[in-house]
C-alpha cells in the first residue's frame, strides 16, 4: 500500500472499511464464474481428472485467500485490544475453572502460533496463571483460532463451523482442568520454577481507529505472508485428491463404519505439521470423496494442536512426562470430537 494510501485510510477509516468491505464482497462473488471461464478456456476437458483438479485449484486458491485475507485483517483489529500483556493480566490471580473458560476463549482472539509457545507459557506461569488455565489457553489458541473458525465457515457451513467451536473448545477447557487437577508443577523444568514471579500489569494506551486499522494491515502481511505455501500445498493435495480420487473411496477406510479411523487419523497428524489455511482445503477434499466428517477433523485438530514441532518447542520448558500427560489427554478429547461428530452428522 502506497504511503499516500496509507495516510487517507488513517484520515478516513470508517470510509475505507465500508469500501474496502463492497471490494471484498465484490471479488468473492466473481471467484466461481470466473474459475469456470479460465478452466473452460484452457485446453483441457473439463470433465477429465484434470478439469476437476484445475477447477477445485483456481477456484479455492482465491477463494480460501480472500477469506484469509478479510478474517486476519478484522482480528489484526481486535488483536488491538487483546495483547498478550492484556491477556495475562486479566488471568492472573483467578481460580481455575471460570479461568480456563476465559483461557479458552481468549485463545480464540490472542495472536499465537508455534514460535510464540515457550514465551507465552512462561509469561503466563511468571505473572500466576494457574498452570490448567495455561494450558486451555495454549491449546485452544491454535487449534481453535479464527482462521479455522472462518475457512469452515466458509468451505463447510456455518453447523460444522460450530460444533468445531463447542467442541474444540471443550477439549481445550476439559484439558485444562485435568491438568490443573493432576498438580503436575513439579514436571516443569526446573529452570521455570525457579523464574521469580512479577505481577501481571497491563496500561491501557489509547489507540486510535486508523492506528487499529495499520495493525490489521500489518497481521495480513505477517500472517497471510508466511501461510500462503501451506495454503497452496494444501491446495494442490486437496485438487489431486478431488479430480483423481474415485467418489467414495475414503468412505472404506474414513468412514463412520470404520471405527478404527478417527485413532488412526489422531496417529497420522502427530507427525505432521502445517497450520488452518494448510490443511483445511484437504479437510473438504476428504469429505468430498466420502470420508466421515468426525474422523476428518479429528485429524485436522491432531495436526493443529499436536504437532510434532510444537511438542518439540515446549520440551524447552516441559518434562518428558508432563509432554505426555499433555499429548494423551488432548488426544483423548479429539478423539471423543471424532466420534461425536461421526454420531451427530
Amino acid at each position: 500500500m502506497s504511503a499516500l494510501a496509507v495516510r487517507w485510510t488513517q484520515h478516513h477509516p470508517r470510509i475505507f472499511l465500508v469500501l474496502a468491505a463492497l471490494l471484498w464482497w465484490g471479488l468473492y462473488q466473481t471467484l466461481q464464474p470466473l474459475s469456470e471461464v479460465v478452466v473452460a478456456a484452457l485446453p483441457v476437458d473439463r470433465q477429465s481428472h484434470l478439469g476437476a483438479a484445475l477447477q477445485f485449484f483456481l477456484y479455492d486458491t482465491p477463494k480460501v485467500l480472500l477469506l484469509l485475507t478479510g478474517i486476519v485483517f478484522v482480528m489484526g483489529v481486535i488483536n488491538t485490544y487483546f495483547t498478550p500483556e492484556r491477556t495475562r493480566a486479566l488471568l492472573a490471580g483467578r481460580r481455575e475453572g471460570l479461568a480456563n473458560v476465559m483461557a479458552a476463549l481468549l485463545g480464540i482472539v490472542t495472536p499465537f502460533c508455534s514460535c510464540s509457545a515457550v514465551p507465552l507459557f512462561i509469561g503466563f506461569l511468571q505473572a500466576g496463571v494457574p498452570l490448567g488455565v495455561t494450558f486451555s489457553f495454549l491449546i485452544a489458541a491454535p487449534m481453535v483460532n479464527e482462521v479455522a473458525l472462518t475457512l469452515l465457515f466458509g468451505m463447510l457451513g456455518w453447523k460444522i463451523a460450530l460444533l468445531y467451536l463447542g467442541l474444540g473448545l471443550s477439549v481445550a477447557i476439559v484439558a485444562g482442568l485435568i491438568i490443573g487437577k493432576l498438580n503436575m508443577e513439579p514436571y516443569l523444568e526446573d529452570w521455570v520454577c525457579d523464574i521469580p514471579r512479577a505481577e501481571a500489569q497491563f496500561t491501557a494506551v489509547e489507540v486510535d481507529f486508523g492506528e487499529r486499522l495499520a495493525a490489521g494491515f500489518q497481521s495480513v502481511r505477517d500472517i497471510v505472508g508466511k501461510v500462503w505455501p501451506y495454503i497452496l500445498a494444501g491446495i494442490a493435495i486437496g485438487a489431486g485428491i478431488h479430480g483423481y480420487v474415485p467418489q467414495d473411496f475414503m468412505a472404506s477406510f474414513m468412514g463412520k463404519s470404520a471405527w478404527w479411523s478417527v485413532p488412526l487419523a489422531v496417529v497420522l497428524g502427530v507427525p505432521m505439521y502445517t497450520n488452518a489455511a494448510g490443511i483445511i482445503p484437504v479437510v473438504q477434499a476428504l469429505l468430498d470423496k466420502g470420508a466421515a466428517v468426525g474422523t476428518v477433523l479429528a485429524f485436522m485438530m491432531s495436526v493443529i494442536a499436536l504437532s510434532l514441532p510444537e511438542m518439540v518447542i515446549l520440551r524447552k520448558v516441559l518434562k518428558v512426562r508432563l509432554i505426555a500427560a499433555f499429548i494423551g489427554i488432548v488426544a483423548t478429547g479429539i478423539l471423543i470430537v471424532g466420534y461425536v461428530f461421526n454420531w451427530v452428522l
